[in-house]
């Protein structure tokens, strides 16, 4: 008995109608960027870990949900290297190095369609290699480059035809404001650590601000009555807030404040924000795509002091929110022409046309099994195929072809060249 082989926990074949979904949302995340003059950038699956691990960071991505190992190289060196558990890390990276920061102009945006790897509980909308379009914007510390990223996500959502989400913006402040709040909280927390979990006690000492993250102590009073940032903002982070609310006015983007989104990320300043599915319909995973502003980023990783701002959106929990509000894909499996030799004699004169159809930007097939009349006009129907070619003893004979136009049921019968002509007309090509 043979072995049956099963993916691995966490991940997921796609195929047929699903997939088609997905093409779907990728297409239109590619058009709205090429609306928005945002470039596709690409970065390695793996890294180096040193640029996901950086210096103290208390985020449980870095901590708990990293893949990482360590192959000896022929150098005799053994490197550790990580699976990319997030992109923009890797992207700072690639533009670093690649001095884009000297060529590119002031402000430069990206985007990407990649998958992730987080060793974490798989769970719906959330596997072990999870798929994310993102956008990172560099170059420009202004509000204005923050609506702007934050609108590319709005748009998507709006033009695949979800409405049931709300926005949620904060402001974490500068390096300065962070300091002073993290001192804040520390005073705040230090009595209540006995009665914290584990996470929250290693957070106290790396970043507190993950305990306002926390999943296990959410409703703990500690969490609850933890003193606002806005009260230790300097002027600096409080009139950068104050502009980013009155672009998202101006342009008429709804949004609510939420003093303790502080996201799951250490490298945030200013700005973070994320959206959030509001329909019933959704369950526990409701946060659709999430971001921020990070202006020292790029002076880690050797380039020069700039800002930057990016989201990520979940593809996976995407498709969920859209089936669960109503999005209707097309999801049929679509074909222009199909070739129906009646006979293995015409097989090669139908294989020819169906290749120069393909040649002309024509999506065609065609059966090559010889199957019957009958069970061949079935896998037109199958295809949504527009239009039939049929080719049998006689066609073959004269150098011609069969062309039924299915919508309007028309049938003719032609010479090659002129079978071609009538197939595009048909098609409006």
């Amino acid at each position: 008995m043979n072995k049956q082989y099963i993916s691995p926990r966490g991940t997921q074949d796609v195929f047929g109608e699903e997939v088609r979904k997905w093409q779907q949302i990728e297409k239109l995340a590619r058009e709205i960027c090429e609306r928005f003059h945002v470039q596709e950038m690409r970065t390695p699956m793996y890294e180096h870990t040193e640029v996901f691990k950086r210096e103290n960071d208390a985020s449980d991505v870095v901590n708990k949900e990293m893949y990482t190992f360590v192959i000896k190289n022929r150098e005799g060196e053994s490197p550790s290297l990580t699976l990319r558990p997030e992109g923009t890390a890797g992207l700072i990276r690639a533009y670093v190095q690649n001095k884009l920061y000297a060529t590119g102009g002031s402000l430069q945006k990206f985007f990407y369609i990649a998958p992730n790897f987080r060793y974490e509980r798989p769970q719906k909308g959330r596997m072990r290699i999870h798929h994310q379009f993102a956008v990172e914007f560099i170059g420009a510390s202004n509000p204005m480059v923050d609506v702007e990223a934050m609108s590319v996500g709005l748009t998507l959502l709006e033009e695949l035809g979800i409405t049931k989400f709300k926005l949620l913006v904060n402001t974490i402040g500068d390096a300065e404001s962070q300091e002073n709040y993290k001192m804040a909280l520390r005073d705040h927390f230090k009595p209540y650590l006995p009665e914290l979990c584990a996470d929250c006690n290693r957070r106290y000492e790396q970043n507190p601000l993950r305990m306002l993250d926390c999943k296990v102590d959410h409703d703990h009073e500690a969490i609850k009555n933890a003193p606002s940032n806005y009260d230790y903002l300097n002027e600096e982070s409080k009139a950068y807030f104050e502009s980013l609310k009155e672009l998202l006015d101006i342009q008429g983007i709804a949004y609510e404040l939420d003093n303790r989104l502080v996201r799951g990320l250490d490298y945030y300043h200013h700005t973070v924000f994320e959206v959030i599915s509001t329909d019933e319909n959704v369950g526990a995973q409701s946060t659709i795509f999430g971001g921020g502003r990070y202006n020292h980023l790029v002076d880690y990783f050797g380039g020069p002091e700039t800002g930057a701002v990016g989201f990520g959106m979940g593809i996976e929990r995407l498709l969920i929110l859209a089936d669960a509000s109503g999005v209707k894909f097309d999801t049929e499996d679509h074909v222009d022409v199909f070739g129906m030799p009646m006979g293995s004699a015409s097989n090669n004169a139908v294989f020819a046309l169906i290749q120069k159809l393909r040649r002309e930007g024509i999506s065609a097939d065609m059966d090559v099994e010889n199957k019957s009349f009958k069970a061949q006009f079935k896998m037109v129907d199958r295809f949504n195929a527009k239009i039939a070619v049929l080719c049998g003893d006689d066609e073959l004979e004269k150098g011609q072809f069969t062309i039924k136009n299915i919508a309007t049921q028309e049938q003719v019968t032609l010479k090659e060249n002129e079978a071609l002509v009538q197939i595009k007309e048909w098609l409006g090509a």
